[in-house]
């Protein structure tokens, strides 16, 4: 939950709402963001530097 669906606020207001509707889960609520954040921003990394990369050639 809360990839994918906009900014910071509105997945975690995606996220407060399905707590809401099918009970706490405070190991994901927790987990998911924080490992999914680590991903992404190692995902980035690499994209970034391909684009640098790729926009040096010209």
């Amino acid at each position: 939950c809360g990839f994918g669906l906009g900014a910071v606020p509105t997945a975690m207001a995606n996220m407060s709402t399905l707590t809401a509707k099918y009970g706490p889960s405070p190991r994901a609520f927790f987990i998911v963001p924080l490992v999914g954040s680590l991903f992404i921003n190692v995902v980035n990394s690499f994209f970034i530097t391909l684009a640098i990369n790729i926009a040096a050639m010209f």
